[in-house]
């Protein structure tokens, strides 16, 4: 273990983690735990996937389908341990966390997706939602899967401008 910062010690990189886990608002791949995690320079690559590895063998934190979550077990312990973090460390997680969590808000407020017919062409189904109710849901017929996964990344990219452009085109004549 080396580097000039916080946190140095196995114990400490494993009260790391659990702090992130408890914070993210759904399980996460490996890389993700990954990338919340790297907020010191006091660890590296090995040390964190050790930790982790050993949280998983202890119950701490649950793999299931490739997904980390923390566990009951584990939320017990960070939370009397989360004290114990540096206070940069903290402030320094913190901060990915909520820039990671909105992107998970926002993924979770747009679905496309793409299924096949029995005729051969494809169907595209696209909703947007706020945190209240959903806004829109459309289904289309497209004749190509390309066009149809293709309808699904514009959508997913930008479903405001999709969705106002909707609205404007329905509630306004044009001239």
């Amino acid at each position: 273990m080396s580097g000039w910062g916080f946190v140095h010690e196995k114990l400490d990189i494993k009260f790391l983690i659990l702090y992130v886990m408890a914070r993210v608002t759904e399980p996460v791949p490996f890389e993700d735990v990954l990338e919340l995690s790297m907020c010191d320079d006091g660890f590296g690559y090995f040390d964190f996937s050790d930790c982790l590895a050993e949280l998983v063998s202890t119950e701490h934190v649950l793999l299931k389908d490739g997904l980390y979550t923390i566990t009951e077990k584990g939320e017990r312990n960070s939370a009397i341990c989360e004290s114990s973090l540096a206070y940069p460390v903290r402030v320094r997680a913190d901060k990915k966390l909520r820039d990671f969590n909105e992107r998970l808000r926002r993924r979770n407020l747009v679905r496309a997706s793409v299924s096949p017919r029995e005729n051969g062409t494809f169907t595209v189904s696209l909703s947007f939602s706020d945190d209240v109710a959903n806004l829109m849901s459309l289904e289309m017929m497209v004749p190509q899967k390309e066009q149809a996964e293709a309808l699904c990344r514009r959508f997913e990219k930008s479903p405001a401008e999709v969705y106002g452009t909707l609205i404007a085109n329905l509630l306004y004549e044009k001239k």
